[in-house]
């Protein structure tokens, strides 16, 4: 039916440019591969929870007290830098699909997964249980999305890949903070 239609604009346009009409914003659309609703719902979803982990890692940056300070707040740094990233990098896939990103903060604050963070300051060794289980909730998500995403655009499931395997090391590194070492 798509090619259907595209044939239908591309003659309407043929025709229509020959007698000085304007083309309509379908008719001037990019081509190539377009997400369908479902794939655009996945990358939102995911998109939803970078957002949401990037703000949340700097209410956890501005308010964190104790012990080993300093290391936590630069940990944090490093993890709402990536979040952005990674956001930018879905966004601009989205777009690139022909899908509209919704970074809207009552978008995020109604369709995130992640757990409101506490307001006030928050002690490192809480801050750190707190951004753990926000990090893997964020891969949850991903997870979650994962194999619909590689079904219907594997470029798309590349760029889960990088943002799952960077986020599951940074969950790592930031709960090791508060391990002991097994079988002791």
């Amino acid at each position: 039916m798509a090619e259907t239609k595209s044939k239908k604009i591309s003659g309407s346009a043929k025709s229509g440019a020959s007698a000085g009409a304007k083309t309509t914003r379908q008719q001037n659309a990019e081509k190539g591969f377009t997400a369908s609703p479902t794939l655009a719902k996945n990358l939102q979803a995911v998109l939803v929870d970078l957002i949401e982990l990037s703000l949340q890692g700097k209410q956890a940056h501005w308010n964190v007290v104790g012990r080993n300070f300093r290391d936590t707040h630069r940990q944090l740094d490093e993890i709402i830098e990536d979040a952005r990233t990674f956001s930018d990098t879905i966004a601009e896939r989205m777009r690139a699909l022909h899908a509209v990103p919704d970074g809207r903060s009552a978008t995020i604050a109604k369709t995130t997964t992640l757990p409101e963070f506490p307001m006030g300051e928050v002690s490192t060794t809480e801050t750190i249980d707190l951004v753990t289980a926000r990090l893997e909730a964020t891969v949850a998500t991903l997870r979650g999305v994962h194999d619909d995403v590689d079904e219907e655009d594997p470029t798309s499931a590349d760029l889960l890949h990088a943002v799952i395997e960077r986020l599951e090391q940074f969950a790592w590194m930031v709960s090791a903070e508060n391990r002991s070492p097994a079988g002791r």
